[in-house]
């Protein structure tokens, strides 16, 4: 294990668990963190030891958000630097999020307790969220005359449906684990104390197949909601033309010729 600032990261059995480790601050996000969090979910996409990941947090909350105190030093900065400084921040907050978004692996968000504003965000953009039955889950921005911007506004209503997603976010209401489930807005609730290793096992069961077919397919689907059904068999003829080279579909047909041969 590695551990830094904010981020604590591991691999084990082919599953990095990507840890939020700022518990002292409800593991708020800052720009530490952000680094960080670009620097491990790259080192996951490239690792080829690595089949999935998952993403969670240290202490009792997954992810408060935002690190106010941040906000206050940018608030402070001169007038004409606030709106570019923001926009810099952006910048790299939606540099993790696309990275964690786009992995080509199977991503799991297992989140333990609160996921507020951008922890929200953050959660959403994994391909599944487990939460623990005391997690829930806030769009909380409209409470710092704020919107989502970490792709919330993207991710919920593909959840959730867009009018649910706006009363969400326009309400920053918080909503628990178990009504989460219920309205599609995360995939699975389990007990506290079963939530990393359930989180983890799943990844393991999701990433046993080919590691290539994996990724095409996640790309395909991940866009298929923008095309139209011409569009998504034509990008799939693509991505199967470069499944029918790879190694584990050979083995795969070889094995399967071989058994069939048997008496």
């Amino acid at each position: 294990m590695s551990e830094g600032t904010a981020i604590a990261y591991a691999v084990e059995d082919g599953v990095a668990t990507l840890r939020l480790d700022r518990p002292e601050r409800r593991n708020a996000i800052d720009d530490a963190m952000r680094g960080e969090m670009i620097a491990a979910l790259e080192a996951a996409a490239s690792d080829p030891a690595v089949r999935a990941l998952v993403i969670t947090g240290s202490g009792t909350a997954f992810c408060a958000g935002g690190d106010v105190r941040g906000m206050q030093q940018r608030l402070s900065a001169p007038q004409e630097d606030v709106a570019f400084n923001g926009w810099s921040r952006q910048q790299r907050t939606h540099r993790a999020v696309a990275l964690l978004h786009n992995l080509p692996k199977p991503t799991i968000a297992a989140v333990n307790g609160a996921a507020a504003g951008l922890g929200c965000d953050v959660a959403l953009s994994c391909d599944f969220v487990i939460a623990a039955e005391a997690a829930n889950f806030t769009m909380s921005f409209i409470a710092r005359g704020l919107i989502p911007d970490g792709g919330g506004m993207y991710f919920l209503p593909r959840r959730v449906g867009l009018a649910r997603a706006k009363e969400l976010v326009f309400s920053g209401r918080r909503v628990g684990a178990a009504e989460a489930l219920s309205i599609g807005m995360i995939e699975r609730v389990v007990p506290d104390a079963e939530l990393l290793p359930a989180a983890q096992d799943w990844a393991r069961q999701l990433s046993a197949g080919s590691p290539a077919a994996l990724a095409l397919a996640k790309s395909v689907m991940d866009r298929s909601l923008e095309m139209s059904f011409e569009q998504v068999l034509a990008e799939g003829a693509k991505a199967q033309a470069l499944c029918y080279t790879t190694g584990e579909h050979r083995a795969s047909v070889a094995a399967f010729l071989a058994k069939s041969k048997k008496p």
